[in-house]
């Protein structure tokens, strides 16, 4: 096992000390239908409940709470990141700016804004952001807190791994979506350090595919990006980004799905399990859906990434 899985599952375990007064253990569901439908043990991790309705929190959490000392920090975020800085920075007493791109979902702005930190938006989709951060960080002096390339966050995401092992004593398959690769590269590095025999199915957008492009490719590349449903995973990869390489060391197999496919894994869980999630984490279901037949009768987790979602645009999703 490589040296930098290790790491991120022994800083999982120091990160689930420091981050307890900011998060909660969420749930493990088990599916009210969809189980029976596909002939499998099926469980949600119902991160949709955690605190800022995301995973995000976590990462977050441990971030901040590594810090030595109180400099001012810049962040920049499709929106579920933004919305865990803010709350983290606000109990931590650090000072926040929080870059969006100009296409964030509006109640993930209006979350973020709540929490009085700064907000600047630029740019039509994350990476631009990412980048527009990058550069005030520079140009103001403020330590910049990257939302998936940063060993503290994943570390912290790392934490669900740890109460999944908790939670349950099987484990087959795990069914994670892909972003910028933070959230699977630390639930996966705890998972495989106990069990590599986990498998680890990394689930990613077809219209915003950079990690899994860039797993093919064996470095980062530039990929064409449109809209998904999956925003919360929409953008590409820094040049330098820590999770390819975990990533490709921890992550078993990938599935790409298309926004027909999200939707329809979007419906399934309103009405089946009546559980509103955003795209993201419907993104992961429709991942279990693509290969249901191949899992029958194995212990499957659909890790449900959050809940913070635009109204108009997962109504009109949802709606038969």
């Amino acid at each position: 096992m490589k040296a930098g899985v290790i790491k991120i599952a022994e800083g999982a375990v120091q990160a689930r000390q420091r981050i307890e007064q900011f998060v909660y253990q969420t749930p493990l569901l088990y599916s009210r239908e969809l189980g029976k439908l596909y002939g499998s043990d099926l469980r949600f991790k119902a991160e949709n409940f955690q605190h800022t309705g995301s995973f995000k929190m976590r990462g977050a959490a441990s971030k901040m709470t590594s810090l030595t000392d109180k400099q001012g920090l810049i962040t920049a975020s499709s929106g579920n990141h933004g919305i865990a800085c803010a709350r983290a920075a606000s109990i931590a007493g650090l000072d926040l700016v929080v870059v969006l791109p100009e296409n964030v979902a509006a109640a993930k702005l209006k979350k973020i804004e709540a929490y009085g930190v700064e907000v600047v938006l630029h740019g039509a989709e994350s990476n631009l952001a990412e980048a527009h951060a990058q550069s005030l960080s520079v140009s103001r002096g403020l330590l910049y807190v990257s939302p998936y390339n940063d060993e503290a966050v994943i570390a912290g995401q790392g934490t669900i791994g740890l109460e999944l092992l908790e939670q349950t004593d099987r484990i087959d398959n795990i069914f994670i979506s892909m972003g910028g690769g933070g959230l699977i590269s630390g639930i996966a590095s705890v998972l495989k350090h106990v069990n590599p025999n986990i498998h680890v199915y990394g689930v990613s957008a077809k219209n915003s595919a950079a990690l899994a492009a860039s797993m093919v490719a064996g470095k980062v590349v530039i990929t064409d990006h449109y809209d998904t449903l999956a925003d919360g995973v929409a953008g590409g990869v820094d040049d330098n980004s820590v999770t390819l390489a975990l990533a490709t060391a921890v992550i078993d197999e990938v599935l790409t799905c298309s926004e027909d496919e999200i939707v329809f894994a979007l419906q399934k869980l309103a009405f089946d399990e009546h559980l509103l999630v955003e795209g993201a984490a419907a993104l992961a279901l429709s991942g279990f859906i693509q290969v249901a037949e191949k899992v029958v009768d194995q212990n499957n987790i659909v890790l449900l990434c959050g809940g913070n979602f635009d109204n108009d645009k997962v109504m009109s999703a949802i709606k038969p």
